[in-house]
């Protein structure tokens, strides 16, 4: 399992909540829950479409999307 808090944080940060991003991505509320949530898996293309919207450099995927719970 992955540990999404900090991308969670970029969210909170960037549009205020997971509602407003959804919208802002095009998707559902509870599509974004479930990647958040360890329910739905990334592919590249989300991390490519979150990391644009989030204003996450490629560099920095691994800490946002490939961090594992401890």
């Amino acid at each position: 399992m992955f540990d999404y808090s900090k991308l969670k944080g970029r969210i909170v940060e960037k549009f205020g909540s997971n509602k407003a991003f959804a919208e802002a991505l095009g998707k559902s509320e509870v599509l974004v829950s479930k990647k958040l949530n360890n329910k739905s898996s990334f592919t590249q293309k989300n991390m490519d479409e979150w990391g644009k919207l989030l204003q996450i450099d490629v560099c920095e995927y691994g800490t946002f999307f490939c961090t594992l719970k401890v």
